[in-house]
């Protein structure tokens, strides 16, 4: 039997139109950014679940480099241990981070081992894009995943090849010390948005003029609002003083639909110009029922199997309805008279769309 599965519809924002929030949260300055770090390393201590060097030939190559450097000569030597394994550490690197700070790291296997819990991470240098190390990275390993391995049967929880190190790295090279350090003060939306970037710029000009007596903010475009630091403050607390503002941001009116899932999201400012909907659904079912066919008595025949297939169709026929909507939630109460599920009301949005009724962007994941 053929059967459509559809499981969720979200609409969001059915109150008002919009909240005021804090320039914080919809708006960020430009240039402070995380730094991704990255670096290769040998995970020790692993009860028998390390990496099979003769599988891997790297990681044997990485234990005969780092007991050289230790001054043991291994190199005619054919190893055995199980109890190494290969992995990549990666981590993030936040802004204005000082020398000797410490940030969490997540490590990767990256050979044949089944699991890295027990294990610890040796001293492992994390370099930036710009191939300087800003960090290392050493410690015992947090795993979450467990998994067991027997002989007729596996059991495996959760991802045992990864795990994390609480503040398993050291800052060596720090990223940036001070916001101007960054140059031009530059504010960055999260949601670019004309209306929003208007609304930014003036309540930040209203807050300057009353404290300052001066405009500092001039919206550039739809993504940026340009700062200007007024006298006697620095950029750090002038920041924290504007982040506070309170804006209501604007945005466009979209629908997102997902088919895979059947998730639908409709924006608060979606509108439906008047149509006339109607959607029908057919269902196939297969049915297979094989018989078997016994040969007559003494004629030396063979039972076979013989194969009998059922199938029935059934199409249902839905009710024509008038839908059309000014607010979202008049919207979401005409689709629901349909009756549908959200598998249906993906179908009919995607036609409304092509119909031109629909006010909105239709984008579909």
């Amino acid at each position: 039997m053929v059967r459509f599965f559809c499981f969720l519809l979200l609409a969001c924002a059915i109150g008002p139109a919009s909240a005021a929030v804090r320039i914080k949260d919809v708006a960020q300055l430009e240039g402070i950014r995380d730094n991704q770090l990255i670096g290769y390393g040998l995970v020790i201590g692993l009860e028998g679940t390390g990496d099979t060097l003769r599988n891997v030939p790297f990681t044997e190559q990485s234990i005969q480099s780092m007991l050289d450097r230790l001054g043991i000569n291994v190199r005619n030597t054919s190893l055995r241990t199980r109890n190494v394994a290969a992995v990549l550490v990666t981590a993030d690197l936040p802004p204005f981070m000082n020398r000797g700070s410490r940030i969490d790291i997540t490590v990767s296997s990256l050979g044949d081992a089944p699991s890295l819990r027990g294990g610890t991470l040796i001293m492992t240098p994390l370099a930036g894009a710009d191939g300087v190390v800003h960090a290392m990275a050493q410690g015992a390993l947090a795993v979450s995943g467990t998994s067991s391995i027997g002989q007729a049967e596996s059991f495996s929880q959760g991802v045992p090849t990864a795990g994390r190190i609480p503040n398993g790295a050291t800052i060596e090279v720090p990223n940036l010390s001070r916001p101007g350090d960054l140059g031009p003060m530059t504010l960055t939306l999260k949601n670019p948005d004309f209306q929003t970037a208007v609304r930014i710029a003036d309540a930040i000009n209203a807050f300057t003029e009353r404290r300052f007596g001066m405009k500092s903010a001039h919206e550039n475009d739809f993504r940026t609002v340009a700062l200007s630091l007024p006298r006697g403050i620095g950029p750090t607390r002038f920041m924290a003083d504007i982040g506070e503002l309170m804006v209501e941001p604007d945005t466009a009116a979209r629908v997102i639909v997902d088919a895979r899932t059947g998730t639908i999201v409709i924006g608060q400012d979606v509108q439906i110009s008047t149509v006339a909907v109607t959607h029908g659904s057919l269902t196939v079912r297969i049915t297979e029922t094989p018989v078997a066919s016994q040969p007559a008595p003494f004629s030396k025949g063979k039972t076979v199997v013989l194969p009998r297939t059922n199938i029935d169709s059934e199409e249902s026929g839905g009710q024509i309805q008038i839908v059309h909507g000014t607010t979202l939630r008049t919207l979401v109460k005409g689709l629901n008279q349909i009756g549908l599920k959200p598998s249906g009301i993906i179908a009919i949005l995607q036609a409304i769309k092509s119909a031109g009724a629909l006010q909105a962007d239709l984008i579909t994941q």
